[in-house]
């Protein structure tokens, strides 16, 4: 039941002047990643400023991308809350609109137990026939799915895969380890795609992709394919960008960058605020050095 292999961009959602989302931009977003080859979208994630969209925005959302996309790609939509209830009513709503599979988080603020986590992901995976990502991010949530938990939640039948934002390749072996090469494990952080594939990840959730989706992609297919050091080349030679696109919390930096590239993705929403003039600065000299702006 792995939902895809390779690159899956968590793309941004533009703004209009108002703070509306903007549609027009969002379809030109989509047809830009796919005509790139990126090999999955992830519509409404962190990159996505979810937490800020209201339950309506959120399914709008979802709703147009699974339309414009119409089948091309796998399109997986977020769907995570720290209130089982709520994570349960969006997750059922979502995948009545088409989506291919759920990102879920862990329970953030609350702080739960891993016994808690289990429950959690399991009471909203009974509710939905698609398949399921679990995503831990600690460092924004302070909850980290142990994997031994992982392992427990991988026997679910729709739990299909983990993106691992742990930054921790100890973390990734063992839950490869237990979990076994049938449980889709994908890398969460940009900087570290290629090890993350070397202990038998299968792709990337990226931030890097709304920027580099040709690359991002070919970073992870050419691994897949057996071209190590192609893909360790593109890795390496990203690694700089990749920092600056997470020199200030994301998406403030990737908004940036697309802004530069001419999108008109528009301001961030409050408390999320717009890139400083060093980060802005180091962006569009990192952009120019690669023929992006």
């Amino acid at each position: 039941m792995t939902i895809f292999k390779g690159s899956g961009v968590a793309i941004v959602t533009p703004f209009n002047e108002d703070g509306t989302i903007n549609y027009e931009e969002l379809a030109r977003l989509l047809e830009f990643q796919i005509e790139n080859q990126t090999d999955a979208i992830i519509i409404a994630g962190t990159t996505g400023e979810a937490s800020t969209l209201t339950d309506e925005e959120q399914l709008a959302l979802i709703d147009f991308t699974v339309k414009k996309v119409d089948g091309r790609i796998p399109v997986i939509a977020g769907t995570g809350s720290n209130d089982t209830r709520h994570g349960i009513s969006l997750s059922v709503e979502a995948s009545k609109l088409g989506v291919d599979g759920l990102l879920m988080v862990t329970p953030y603020y609350n702080k739960c137990t891993q016994g808690g986590l289990i429950k959690h992901f399991t009471a909203m995976a009974e509710k939905v026939d698609v398949p399921i990502i679990l995503y831990s991010v600690p460092g924004r949530t302070q909850v980290n799915i142990e994997p031994e938990t992982v392992y427990e939640l991988s026997k679910v039948d729709n739990i299909v895969g983990l993106k691992d934002a742990t930054g921790d390749l100890a973390y990734a072996v063992e839950v490869m380890r237990l979990c076994g090469p049938d449980f889709a494990l994908y890398s969460g952080n940009d900087d570290i795609i290629v090890p993350i594939l070397s202990v038998g990840g299968v792709g990337v959730i990226s931030v890097l992709a709304n920027v580099v989706p040709k690359e991002t992609h070919d970073m992870v297919d050419f691994y897949l394919q057996g071209r190590v050091k192609e893909s360790a080349a593109l890795q390496l030679k990203y690694k700089p960008l990749i920092d600056a696109l997470f020199a200030e919390v994301n998406p403030i930096p990737v908004k940036k960058a697309l802004e530069l590239m001419d999108y008109k993705v528009g301001s961030l929403r409050l408390p999320l605020t717009e890139a400083t003039l060093a980060t802005t600065a180091r962006l569009e000299e990192l952009m120019k050095e690669a023929g992006l702006i």
